[in-house]
């Protein structure tokens, strides 16, 4: 069976899921990314996730920490736990790249729910809330899943402010959704 692949336009890349378990019986999240040119996503944290970047093909730059660095097929960037990081493609052509996650957490589950938003148009290329409406539903999204992630990009308020809006927000979508 073909795995699905989910389209996210605003960001400009695609995936698809995969499942196995590592040699101490842990569960591994696999997420095939296609990077379009000028696609990624905005630096972020995982406060209890391993990634693990295997580029197969083209060109992508990863942030870990604070350094920008480029990798091609046959690298590998791999990303501890709690450590801001993000990717890009800044070349010309597509970047296929393998993410390993250890443990997969919701990633899945957030990744496809932005690629939703995203295509329903209302999310930016950076990813943010496009209108007032698309603002409380990221914030839902963002309450959802804020044990898995951590949004760090500007003009994203201060971790303290989404802790204290993000929840009410989250209230107000799920009321909304019930209407």
């Amino acid at each position: 069976m073909e795995p699905q692949v989910i389209e996210d336009p605003a960001l400009r890349q695609r995936y698809s899921f995969s499942r196995s378990t590592d040699a101490d019986g842990g569960e591994v999240l696999h997420v095939d990314i296609w990077i379009d040119p000028g696609g990624g996503v905005t630096p972020h944290v995982h406060a209890a996730m391993e990634e693990r970047f295997h580029v197969l093909e083209g060109r992508a730059g990863f942030l870990a920490g604070r350094a920008w660095r480029s990798a091609g097929p046959g690298e590998e960037v791999v990303v501890p736990a709690g450590v801001r990081h993000a990717y890009r493609n800044d070349g010309d052509t597509p970047a296929h790249v393998r993410c390993d996650v250890r443990p997969p957490s919701s990633l899945q589950a957030f990744l496809e729910e932005v690629a939703a938003l995203s295509q329903a148009g209302l999310i930016s290329r950076r990813g943010l809330p496009k209108r007032p409406r698309a603002l409380v539903q990221a914030a839902a999204l963002a309450e959802r899943h804020r044990d898995m992630v951590t949004l760090l990009f500007p003009p994203m308020p201060p971790l303290f402010l989404q802790r204290l809006l993000f929840p009410p927000l989250a209230r107000l979508a799920a009321r909304s959704r019930a209407a």
